[in-house]
């Protein structure tokens, strides 16, 4: 996954994982959610700015999730989130989680995404967004077509 995709740097801390210092699976899905979360930070579409102002909400309805290899006690890795679709209501991206010291693909993921209104009632993806989305999808994130350098201690080098 390079095209167009956004990337983001997580470090494995104590706390996720368990006795043998392997990430417990479950940690998985809150990195892949901090990508989403910082993805459509950079579109320009703060998720609380969404909520507060909109009245928008996000839900995850549908996630397959493949675990490939483990990730471990101070790890750095690097995830990534690429639109795949989108219709009216809703995003489907694909992620992945990858250990930034081999490039070795630790997790993927396919997420579909509903978009919600205060009741908890599907609604459209306003304008600008949809627009924010089709440019992402066309000119990339901004962060190029192949993952940045990443330093072992998890910091971009360029």
């Amino acid at each position: 996954m390079t095209k167009n995709a956004f990337f983001w740097p997580i470090r494995v801390y104590y706390e996720e994982t368990d006795a043998g210092g392997v990430v417990y699976h479950s940690n998985y899905l809150n990195f892949m959610e901090r990508a989403r979360t910082e993805w459509l930070r950079q579109l320009g579409f703060g998720q609380q700015q969404l909520y507060q102002q909109r009245g928008l909400l996000f839900a995850v309805t549908r996630m397959e999730v493949q675990f490939l290899a483990p990730a471990r006690l101070d790890d750095a890795l690097l995830v990534s989130v690429l639109l795949h679709a989108h219709k009216q209501a809703s995003l489907v991206v694909q992620q992945t989680i990858q250990r930034v010291q081999e490039q070795r693909h630790l997790v993927q993921a396919s997420v579909r995404i509903a978009v919600l209104n205060q009741q908890f009632k599907p609604t459209r993806l306003p304008n600008d967004l949809l627009l924010a989305l089709g440019e992402s999808e066309r000119a990339g994130m901004g962060r190029g077509d192949t993952p940045p350098e990443i330093t072992q201690t998890g910091q971009y080098s360029g």
